[in-house]
């Protein structure tokens, strides 16, 4: 077994290609990243690092540059705002602010699992904020206290390559026990709870689809870990191997199964009839935001059906939170045949570390 060492990509979102075509859109920015790129930015002193674009919003994201670009521009041509975004994995993110909290480079995290900002609230990094659009949000979808706010959501599937389960006259897998078949041994990928929000939205998943019961979890975990050919750095790592051949089933979110299969790969989407939770994208003020003014606009923003309606028109498989705002047509379709399952946001925060040190000392452990 191997852990993929690909780059930081978008841990809870949504439209990563892989690595090699990563590489391609990075050519291609239409946005600046701080510090001129990822890379850069992170080898840059974290005191120096953003000086440059003080002026400007600062935001961290877990989004691929794919999504950002269009939703940034948007917002850009209608405010004048510029906004500089830094990608890097949930895990990523949560670890940097918490370093960060003397002395914050961003002003907003927009576009994470909800799991990151549930424990960035237990970490105190956040300041409560209430979006004006904040009461038409669906409780389900939003921190009581206003520390963050959920703007769109989506859920985990299984995206498995065509030709793999013809040749084995296999079905796709249609449950959680479906991925413990010998025929998947070492041909499943799926993210590392180390790095990535989507790893921990895999965990919380089965947690619930079993009940609760945490020792089920972990149990079935460790069986399922035997199948797995390589945990990713990053939530979307597997959909470029399974869309190539080189794997047969990665547990990638909904809309960077559907993007992959909308590329031309010969891929099968499927769900567990278990259930999978929400994967919910947030977004929040951090404490201490140099642009706390702009940042509150950003948010308002995000909040609004003006934001929401751009995932529809972009073709973007995710849901929005706003009940004004538009569903796409083929979201509405496709998540008809999904069973969500509710979470405590508020046990996830307090628990989200204790789960992943588990998983490191319980699953991956050899």
């Amino acid at each position: 077994m191997r852990v993929s060492q690909d780059r930081p990509e978008a841990s809870g979102m949504w439209l990563d290609r892989g690595e090699e075509e990563a590489e391609k859109m990075r050519a291609r920015r239409s946005i600046r990243l701080l510090g001129f790129s990822v890379a850069l930015a992170v080898a840059l002193p974290l005191a120096g690092a953003w000086t440059a674009w003080a002026a400007s919003l600062n935001v961290y994201t877990a989004w691929a540059e794919s999504m950002m670009a269009p939703l940034f521009k948007e917002y850009t041509a209608k405010t004048g705002v510029e906004i500089n975004f830094l990608r890097l994995s949930g895990g990523e993110i949560l670890a940097r602010a918490v370093a960060e909290r003397n002395n914050p480079r961003a002003d907003v995290i927009f576009g994470a699992p909800a799991d990151t900002f549930a424990a960035a609230k237990v970490e105190g990094i956040l300041e409560p904020y209430r979006p004006p659009t904040g009461e038409k949000v669906p409780t389900a979808y939003k921190d009581r206290e206003d520390f963050y706010h959920g703007f769109i959501f989506g859920c985990l599937a299984f995206m498995s390559n065509g030709k793999f389960l013809r040749e084995r006259n296999l079905q796709p897998p249609g449950s959680w026990a479906d991925l413990l078949d010998p025929a998947y041994k070492g041909q499943i990928q799926t993210a590392d709870a180390r790095t990535s929000g989507t790893a921990i939205t895999r965990i919380l998943s089965i947690y619930y689809a079993m009940g609760g019961n945490e020792d089920a979890a972990f149990d079935y975990q460790r069986k399922l870990h035997r199948n797995i050919q390589a945990y990713t750095k990053s939530g979307a790592g597997g959909t470029l191997p399974v869309g190539l051949g080189q794997a047969a089933v990665a547990l990638v979110h909904l809309s960077e199964a559907m993007e992959t299969k909308k590329k031309g790969y010969d891929v099968q989407v499927s769900f567990p009839k278990e259930g999978v939770t929400t994967a919910i994208e947030m977004v929040a003020l951090l404490k201490g935001a140099k642009n706390r003014d702009l940042a509150t606009k950003f948010i308002d923003w995000a909040m609004s059906p003006e934001l929401q309606n751009l995932f529809a028109k972009y073709n973007f498989y995710v849901i929005p939170t706003h009940p004004e705002a538009t569903l796409h047509p083929d979201v509405a379709q496709l998540m008809k045949g999904v069973k969500l399952l509710p979470m405590d946001l508020e046990w996830v925060g307090k628990n989200r570390k204790r789960l992943v040190d588990r998983w490191m000392n319980e699953v991956i452990k050899d």
